[in-house]
């Protein structure tokens, strides 16, 4: 099932006012936080009020993800214990940056038999998972996993490598691309990290249509306000979307069924470009659905 992306909002899991607001905000997926948003005495807390959000159900069609603690940490397997009960539609593990932190949480949530509808989304945030980041998304093919795609870390990269995070993203466009080629190479999703200058307008939209030039298929973000923006940004434009069933329609032509170029509007056409039209129109179809 093809499902949009655009948006995921971090929402931290101790505010009570921000998970019921979640409820009515148009991003297409919530990601409820145990992790960076929540102090360590808020922890518990935290835990109980996402068990209590998810289970009151109430998001609608956004996907829900709940961010647990990292497996450094002492909170981890409190938090996968309870997301394994409030069956969320992923888990999102920050820091993974091995094939043995996949298998780790594969074997928790194994251990409490927490359903296979739970996908697993690893956030790489280390040099580690950046170099390894081939590894990572081959560790996909087994089931067991449950790996349903990477979400880039920038700031935490950052930190650990030294790259000065600057306007453009120059020094770290190479990562960026060795993780969106690792998760196209074994049919995974990729979402970028947030934008951390919240009132910097004009280059939240910048950064945005950079991610989505890349190949990324949405952004994560930390604040509401941004929403609009990012999914108007990773929405495909109405002409391409138009132009994409133009191309389907002509290859369904009886004379065309068995060609693999063809000329349409005097330029030449071939199977592959049919193939980027249907992700397209599955995807603007997949966007009108959400009903935002």
């Amino acid at each position: 099932m093809t499902r949009p992306r655009r948006s995921l909002l971090f929402m931290p899991g101790s505010n009570a006012r921000a998970l019921e607001k979640a409820r009515t905000l148009p991003a297409d997926g919530i990601i409820l936080d145990l992790e960076d948003s929540v102090a360590p005495d808020a922890k518990a807390v935290a835990r109980e009020q996402i068990a209590k959000a998810v289970a009151a159900k109430g998001f609608g069609k956004r996907e829900v993800l709940i961010r647990i603690n990292a497996l450094d940490t002492p909170w981890w397997v409190d938090d996968i214990g309870m997301a394994g009960k409030a069956q969320p539609d992923g888990i999102l593990v920050p820091k993974i940056s091995t094939v043995d932190d996949l298998n780790a949480v594969a074997d928790r949530l194994s251990d409490i038999n927490a359903p296979a509808s739970i996908r697993v989304w690893a956030m790489i945030e280390t040099a580690r998972a950046v170099l390894d980041a081939d590894k990572l998304a081959a560790a996909s093919k087994d089931s067991e996993t449950r790996l349903a795609g990477f979400v880039f870390g920038p700031n935490d990269i950052a930190r650990e490598t030294r790259i000065r995070m600057k306007p453009g993203r120059a020094a770290m466009i190479p990562m960026i691309t060795h993780c969106i080629l690792a998760t196209r190479a074994h049919g995974l999703e990729i979402l970028d990290g947030p934008y951390s200058d919240i009132s910097n307008v004009d280059g939240f939209a910048e950064e945005c249509a950079q991610g989505r030039d890349l190949g990324f298929d949405g952004k994560t973000l930390i604040h509401p306000s941004h929403i609009d923006a990012c999914n108007a940004i990773f929405t495909p434009p109405e002409a391409e979307v138009t132009e994409a069933r133009k191309i389907i329609a002509a290859f369904e032509q009886p004379e065309n069924a068995s060609r693999g170029a063809i000329q349409l509007d005097g330029r030449m056409v071939e199977r592959l470009h049919a193939e980027m039209a249907k992700r397209t129109i599955a995807i603007a179809d997949a966007i009108a659905a959400m009903g935002h």
